[in-house]
């Protein structure tokens, strides 16, 4: 197993030999090969690049198809992130994509579109955060000048429709 983990690119010694352990222990050779060319394909990652992600976070060996894709598809092509970008922040996949992502994602769009927000924020620093972090930094400067955007958040945050943020 050991020899398997440094072969999809982490190595002995690292913090993350155990989990990148646990990962091939789960799947053979052939279901490894298959979810690293997964990754390259959907991500549209070089072989560098997805040796960077999986020692990084070798937890994306155990994630499901459907997730890979569908937070890639969010983080690439509406967020308007780089595919090398989030090669170097795997730990992004391990975010909710309904619960965190999409409404994080809205509530700094919403800021940034009316004024409120004036720089730029770095979005993996964004969407890691804890609860209360992002809460404090986003959401309670703004009580007046958008007095229902807590309330919508809390509502985007269930994943229960889309994320519709208002200021009256």
């Amino acid at each position: 197993m050991v020899a398997c983990a440094q072969g999809i690119g982490v190595p002995r010694g690292s913090g993350m030999l155990v989990q990148a352990m646990h990962a091939v222990s789960c799947f053979s050779e052939d279901k490894i090969a298959a979810k690293v060319g997964y990754l390259k394909k959907t991500l549209r990652w070089s072989d560098a690049e997805v040796g960077i992600a999986v020692s990084r976070g070798p937890f994306l060996l155990r994630r499901s198809d459907d997730v890979l894709r569908r937070v890639s598809e969010f983080l690439i092509s509406e967020v308007g992130l780089e595919p090398a970008y989030i090669a170097h922040r795997p730990s992004m996949f391990t975010y909710s994509l309904e619960r965190r992502h999409r409404p994080r994602y809205h509530v700094v769009k919403f800021l940034k579109e009316n004024g409120l927000l004036n720089h730029d924020r770095d979005y993996y620093s964004m969407v890691a955060l804890s609860e209360k972090l992002f809460v404090e930094k986003f959401i309670c400067p703004h009580k007046q000048a958008a007095p229902h955007l807590a309330e919508d958040y809390a509502a985007a945050c269930t994943g229960k429709g889309p994320a519709k943020f208002r200021f009256t």
